[in-house]
């Protein structure tokens, strides 16, 4: 298949960017679209021209670095995929596919679609943890925890930090993020102690580092590539109004 790309090109952060036009002849479609791209820098490098710069890791849905905007959406148009899952068979023969960094004013971008994530990063420094010294691990079976909880705990802590909850969300909140590693620790007995100084600490962090307020449009959980629940975000605001009162 022949494809036409339009791709942000920034030469840094200080710098202007443009789209960029590139077209691409015999892609195959069982291509990942990261491969895809993997083509297309070969093509630019063998040119003596300067390849596009992306972020990549695992390329298997879990490390959460490739994240994009394709064609305008957070990891392209298929619901549950990061960027290097989803394949060149989601699109025609002939399509322009259009191809950006995740825009937030806490997520500068560093070059063409690499971005900096670190302010996720920091809200976890902040209070995302456990601090209490625990000892040495103990025999499972002597921590009370029923299914359900170790089953909704996971479900929390299974973001990967990608970033599309921001990208996606109008006001570019991170309120998804914050509130899933608030949630999967305050589930657990291990963390729940602690739950009224890290929510604090957190949600402070995140205000801190420029993301916008949450409007509950919930477009987040609809591009989240794990499909994280907004009831996390509820979850967060239940247990900051908590930790708010208790605290004066």
């Amino acid at each position: 298949m022949k494809i036409h790309l339009k791709i942000w090109r920034q030469k840094n952060a200080a710098a202007e960017g443009k789209m960029v036009d590139y077209d691409l002849d015999k892609v195959d479609v069982h291509m990942s679209f990261l491969e895809m791209m993997d083509t297309l820098n070969e093509q630019l490098i063998l040119k003596g021209e300067i390849p596009v710069e992306f972020d990549h890791d695992c390329r298997e849905g879990i490390c959460g670095a490739c994240g994009m905007m394709i064609n305008g959406q957070a990891h392209g148009p298929v619901a549950g995929l990061t960027a290097c899952q989803l394949h060149m068979r989601e699109f025609k023969d002939g399509e322009t596919i259009y191809v950006e960094p995740f825009r937030a004013l806490a997520f500068p971008v560093k070059r063409d679609l690499k971005i900096d994530r670190s302010a996720f990063d920091r809200i976890i420094q902040s209070g995302g943890f456990i601090s209490a010294n625990t000892g040495q691990p103990a025999e499972a079976n002597t921590l009370l925890v029923t299914h359900e909880e170790a089953e909704s705990a996971f479900d929390s802590a299974a973001c990967i930090g990608c970033g599309a909850c921001v990208a996606t969300c109008k006001n570019s909140s991170a309120a998804l993020f914050t509130s899933a590693k608030i949630s999967h620790l305050a589930k657990l007995p291990q963390g729940e102690k602690e739950t009224a100084k890290r929510v604090l600490k957190m949600v402070t962090r995140m205000d801190a580092e420029g993301f916008g307020h949450c409007s509950n449009t919930e477009a987040c959980e609809v591009k989240c590539p794990q499909g994280i629940s907004v009831l996390n975000i509820a979850r967060m605001n239940w247990e900051y109004t908590k930790a708010a009162v208790l605290k004066d």
